[in-house]
């Protein structure tokens, strides 16, 4: 188990998709007090989707953090947030049925997660996905779900894993902006232009992206600009 009793805890969780449906995974870390890295894992999931691979994440971490610590939660998945902050207790005063009375999605997840969170301190704070400048430990937990959907297999501290690299299906660009090569403009209907999103939404790479980060268009739709050169190909 991870943490001491007493202490308070901050860590990141994340999940990922490759075509939501697609190969997925998912990944939590945990940092020291300077908010550096110390621990974390990830693992693979098969084919599923975004949700319930971020859901996943969520459930591992709960379930390998002792429940004595006082902890708080970073993650960018607002469905995710929202599932176990604000959606979870209609749902189980409605018999785990929404308010249109259909079936709760990802019921068994949400219902593990609700039983890791009975009688402890945590507290959930969103952070946007794929920012420059963004949240650490968010980055760490995105990179490592994202390695972990690529390649299928578990990673991580205990494991002896070195830190996870960028997502191999993800070019260099969510580091350093660079220009519209011949392959980024492959797709011919493809933009180099970065805008602001006026509205959160959903690329095609199946991770969500907020209201007021950078989108680029391609042939599909508005999306990461990391995500543009792959969407072009």
């Amino acid at each position: 188990m991870i943490g001491r009793m007493g202490e308070r805890a901050v860590a990141a969780c994340d999940g990922a998709s490759k075509g939501n449906p697609g190969p997925a995974g998912w990944a939590w870390v945990l940092a020291d007090a300077s908010e550096n890295p110390v621990r974390w894992e990830a693992g693979p999931l098969g084919r599923t989707t975004n949700n319930v691979a971020e859901l996943t994440a969520l459930e591992r971490l709960l379930a390998s953090t002792d429940p004595g610590v006082p902890l708080e939660v970073r993650m960018d998945s607002q469905y995710a947030m929202k599932a176990v902050t604000t959606w979870l207790p209609g749902w189980k005063r409605n018999g785990w049925k929404t308010a249109a009375g259909k079936p709760v999605a990802n019921q068994e997840l949400v219902v593990r997660i609700d039983e890791l969170l009975d009688g402890r301190s945590v507290e959930f704070r969103y952070v946007p996905a794929h920012q420059v400048d963004g949240d650490r430990l968010n980055d760490f937990a995105d990179r490592a779900a994202s390695q972990a959907a690529v390649v299928q297999e578990a990673a991580g501290s205990g494991l002896g894993s070195p830190e996870p690299p960028p997502a191999p299906d993800v070019p260099a660009a969510r580091k350093a902006p660079r220009r519209a090569s011949g392959a980024a403009r492959k797709g011919g209907g493809s933009s180099a232009r970065t805008i602001k999103a006026k509205f959160a939404g959903r690329c095609l790479c199946g991770r969500p992206y907020a209201a007021g980060e950078p989108i680029a268009k391609n042939d599909q739709g508005w999306g990461h600009p990391e995500c543009r050169t792959v969407a072009a190909g």
